[in-house]
């Protein structure tokens, strides 16, 4: 039987991952969220000061992305990550660790040793990917692809929010530049750049909530599994 798989593709700040966690919850799939085994990778990188080495020690660092010491717990607050047996829940998610990201998801070496890490979250009832190259890469076969974007100011004015409410400084220049810059370098790379998958539905969230979004997004998916 074929695995029923939902990626949901676009750039940092969309709502891609708020959207593809109540979407799995929702259809009680599994859930990847691709883009935190890349902030995982980074971090792991930069604390074994490797990040700024890619180039010279590119076998070395592939190697630990094929081996990470990973874990995601489900608690009743959320999903709780682990690196190394260490919590890193919100440390993988500030902007400085994003930027981490974003250096090595450019390497395509590094790509390719997470793919089978990826693939191996296709299990069945269904899974719910949340991403940048969810179905233009890794679920090129998936029933139904979403691509989700917003405006660079409006995802600026949400990582603000975002990390305010996790009690962290933020400033929405400094954000807004971070944004931008990730958007190019994400967009630029040389294997998988972010882009809409062929046949993506493609939907602009700056002006919409998380229900209108969450409502667009049910309709589609379900015509799709309905084929």
């Amino acid at each position: 039987m074929t695995v029923k798989i939902i990626t949901i593709d676009g750039p940092s700040g969309s709502g891609k991952g708020t959207l593809a966690a109540k979407l799995a919850a929702h259809y009680q799939f599994h859930l990847l969220d691709s883009g935190a085994l890349y902030r995982l990778l980074g971090l792991s990188l930069h604390n074994l000061n490797l990040l700024e080495k890619l180039d010279s020690e590119l076998t070395k660092c592939a190697e630990i992305a094929a081996n990470l010491d990973i874990k995601f717990v489900t608690t009743e607050t959320g999903i709780l990550v682990q690196l190394d047996g260490e919590d890193v829940t919100q440390t993988i998610r500030t902007e400085r660790v994003g930027e981490f990201a974003s250096k090595v998801a450019a390497i395509p070496a590094l790509r390719a040793a997470l793919i089978d890490r990826q693939h191996a979250f296709a299990q069945e009832p269904g899974l719910v990917a949340d991403g940048r190259d969810m179905a233009t890469s890794i679920f090129p076969h998936a029933q139904a692809k979403i691509y989700l974007t917003a405006s660079a100011q409006s995802r600026a004015e949400r990582r603000v929010k975002q990390l305010q409410g996790m009690g962290l400084d933020a400033k929405i220049n400094d954000i807004l530049a971070n944004i931008e810059a990730r958007d190019k370098r994400d967009m630029e790379r040389a294997v998988a750049p972010l882009k809409p998958a062929e046949g993506a539905y493609i939907i602009d969230s700056s002006s919409l909530n998380i229900d209108e979004v969450f409502n667009l997004m049910t309709a589609y998916i379900e015509q799709q599994l309905a084929n």
